[in-house]
């Protein structure tokens, strides 16, 4: 047995010197101190890569609330973004000697993490927004979650949280569902949102690389985004405080992007705005609305017909929706799609000029949000919304996104971004 571990690390390592070296640790060491892969981990721990597994849904294990524990059920028409939760969750754990655990659906129930964990001191600690959808014949679908995880990597990436297996990870969020498919509301706009999350839990305090970290998804049955119909928002152009800077993490979903933005949009409601346009830099450069990718429909100053959106510079978020418009609009071919910055003044003048078609954000829970009105520098600019029907709560483009994205969502639209489980 000694023999065979013995060239195994040999192929590891292609060292003839180690191996000499490991030979004569085996030949003084008796069998009863130390057992051979104690003596392979802590070996290559010293002296090379680790071994560690990687997620594999093969290796899933189910455990199942209690029939007496298990949730009402609320209405979906009383159902409220985020306050819902589903009776399972999933949870897979990871450690720098062995990598990632198996994954575990469990009953839902706080967590257990220690007081010095480094994701509630130093924001080790990102998330991703996705949804499942039913469809008329009642399959359980997923909007392009390779985009998910594929984001959740870079996320993970930035904070130095271990990486994972995209593919891998989205089988076990598959199982989950359906575990929790009775908790799918059926309707246009009602859906279950999935909360994929990664933290920190190394134990000790330090700004370091952790040791420890936990991914886990919960579930939220959710209904419209406006449950009465479109409703147009009035933004507040914020060029004091600033969501994001090169160099910084803007472009990953990591908590740390969301507490500071509270203060500032709890400034702009009681000023009468909806959300907050976040501006950047001396030329006050258009970036995000709220926690949505931002788009303009305009005519731009070569009389040309364009929607434009600010680039994946660092600090703009890489949304779903925001990707798939941009496909979208490329593929009609319609008119110029353009990724540059672009500034408040620009928009500003475009506005005064009547060159303005319409403007809408973009994001998982919303889809779309037309926006009737910018407040910026003290002047209120009133932005134009159907050209078509005066009474149309949103623009044509922004009703036409709409349409088509959620189409596919559900379904009724063929595309490979729709996932059939």
């Amino acid at each position: 047995m000694y023999e065979s571990s013995a060239m195994l690390i040999t192929q590891t390592h292609n060292n003839l010197t180690f191996t000499s070296f490991i030979f004569f640790i085996l030949l003084i060491t008796k069998p009863t101190q130390i057992t051979m892969n104690q003596l392979l981990r802590r070996t290559l721990s010293a002296t090379g890569p680790r071994i560690a597994r990687t997620i594999s849904s093969k290796a899933l294990t189910i455990q199942l609330a209690d029939t007496s524990a298990l949730k009402a059920k609320l209405p979906k028409e009383e159902l409220l973004f985020g306050k819902t939760f589903t009776d399972h969750l999933l949870e897979i754990d990871w450690n720098v000697d062995s990598g990632w655990s198996n994954p575990q659906i469990i009953p839902f129930d706080d967590l257990k993490i220690h007081p010095a964990a480094s994701s509630l001191h130093y924001g080790l600690q990102c998330f991703e927004g996705m949804k499942a959808y039913l469809d008329k014949d009642s399959n359980v679908r997923l909007f392009r979650p390779d985009k998910n995880m594929e984001r959740m990597k870079t996320s993970c990436e930035r904070l130095f949280l271990p990486d994972f297996d995209g593919d891998e990870l989205t089988e076990c969020i598959k199982k989950l569902i359906e575990v929790e498919r009775s908790w799918i509301p059926e309707g246009e706009g009602y859906s279950l949102y999935l909360r994929p999350t990664a933290i920190s839990t190394h134990p000790y305090l330090g700004v370091t690389k952790p040791d420890n970290a936990k991914i886990f998804v919960i579930l939220s049955p959710v209904g419209p985004y406006y449950p009465e119909g479109f409703a147009p928002v009035k933004l507040f152009a914020d060029n004091r405080n600033v969501r994001a800077w090169p160099g910084g993490i803007g472009y990953a979903k990591a908590g740390g992007n969301y507490a500071p933005t509270i203060g500032p949009q709890t400034e702009a409601a009681e000023k009468g705005y909806s959300q907050v346009l976040w501006l950047f830099g001396e030329d006050d450069q258009v970036t995000e609305v709220g926690t949505m990718n931002m788009f303009t429909f305009w005519i731009n100053e070569d009389g040309e017909k364009e929607l434009i959106t600010a680039p994946l510079d660092g600090t703009i978020l890489p949304g779903v929706t925001r990707d798939s418009i941009l496909q979208l609009a490329r593929e009609w071919g319609e008119f110029k799609v353009t990724e540059r910055n672009y500034t408040m003044p620009e928009l500003a003048k475009a506005l005064d000029d009547g060159r303005v078609i319409e403007c809408f954000g973009a994001g998982t829970a919303a889809v779309v949000s037309s926006i009737e009105l910018i407040g910026y520098n003290g002047k209120d600019y009133k932005v134009p919304l159907s050209a078509t029907n005066p009474d149309q709560p949103a623009g044509d483009l922004t009703m036409r996104v709409w349409d088509n994205i959620v189409g596919i969502q559900y379904g009724d639209i063929e595309s490979p971004w729709s996932i059939k489980i």
